[in-house]
């Protein structure tokens, strides 16, 4: 009950702070629940500076909820090249479909119905139903988790899920008329002021005459984080194989990671000369001497590639991969970051 009450307590600052020092971000010209849903999947893992740019380009493309539904994958995908994370442009569009079946193409307007749409959590139905239709619930991101935690002085890990939840039934109780002002105000105050990393700007904080945190010197150790990310790490040899001007690619499968993306062919392990050769006598293909061309290493979510490219010019082509042209492969085929360092030697 005690956190509750100081909780009640940073409705007001936060929304009037977030009214005057908001930033001028092209999702927030309108309340448009289409905008507001592209912007939030887009912002997840991306930062927003990053994100403007795709924003701009993919909102020309794809104005509505009914193009989106209509739009060729691979062409939606290639939209999407850059920001990673395919399968979120992939839910975009089946939650589209599901609009456009279910709902007349007009946006759901409440968080149950929109948590009902592939690809949208807790999270972003919060944010879409607060911020587009100032429904009363909370949309809780590691920011939000990280000013309240501080607030009210928690020693709870933000990184287990019991302690979002915790935060977000705390918040449904106090959420203000202005729901979508108040979340985005959290989420702003911290992405700009109580910092993610570094020192949390104190002197700037509409909160900090109420922050448990700051009182008790302990915003070096709040948020409490315990939980730590074990990646499995893979060696990979990438083959960037051109054939009279024209460069090999291949479609991945159709589950797993990087899911129907196109990649240049590859082998998971570390390659000495003598098994490349043989790699390209199993390909069909003759080559002329491998230049290496670079390393790249690459994070995935769970896994980490060390990846090792090489260079070969083949005096044949194949059957096994796609012979394609530099300009069309950057034109029309969506290859994930993980191979823009080798596609930049093309």
């Amino acid at each position: 009950m005690q956190e509750i009450e100081l909780l009640k307590k940073i409705r007001k600052p936060i929304v009037e702070w977030y009214q005057e020092n908001k930033r001028e971000l092209p999702w927030r010209k309108e309340k448009n629940p289409y905008y507001i849903w592209i912007s939030e999947i887009m912002l997840q893992q991306t930062r927003i500076e990053a994100v403007k740019q795709y924003y701009k380009r993919f909102l020309e493309q794809i104005p509505n909820i009914q193009a989106l539904a209509e739009m060729e994958e691979e062409k939606l995908l290639k939209l999407w090249e850059g920001l990673g994370y395919y399968n979120r442009a992939r839910n975009l569009q089946k939650a589209a479909k599901v609009i456009q079946e279910n709902y007349k193409g007009q946006m759901p307007r409440t968080y149950e119905e929109l948590i009902q749409l592939p690809g949208i959590g807790e999270y972003t139905a919060g944010a879409i139903s607060s911020i587009a239709f100032d429904e009363p619930v909370p949309a809780v991101d590691g920011n939000v988790l990280r000013v309240v935690s501080r607030v009210v002085g928690s020693k709870e890990d933000v990184l287990e899920n019991k302690t979002k939840k915790e935060f977000t039934k705390k918040l449904k109780e106090i959420m203000p008329k202005q729901a979508g002002d108040f979340n985005e105000g959290l989420m702003e105050l911290g992405e700009l002021v109580c910092i993610p990393n570094g020192q949390p700007l104190c002197e700037k904080c509409p909160l900090q005459k109420l922050c448990i945190a700051k009182k008790e010197n302990l915003t070096d150790s709040i948020p409490v984080r315990n939980q730590k990310i074990k990646r499995k790490k893979e060696e990979v040899t990438v083959f960037l194989l051109e054939c009279k001007g024209e460069f090999a690619i291949q479609k991945r499968k159709k589950t797993g990671l990087l899911a129907n993306m196109y990649e240049f062919p590859n082998v998971s392990q570390k390659l000495t000369k003598k098994q490349i050769e043989k790699e390209l006598q199993d390909w069909n293909l003759k080559g002329g001497n491998p230049e290496k061309i670079g390393t790249h290493h690459h994070v995935f979510s769970h896994i980490e590639w060390d990846m090792t490219g090489y260079k070969i010019k083949t005096t044949n082509k194949n059957d096994m991969f796609i012979w394609k042209r530099k300009a069309e492969i950057l034109e029309n085929y969506a290859i994930p970051g993980a191979f823009v360092p080798f596609r930049d030697k093309m």
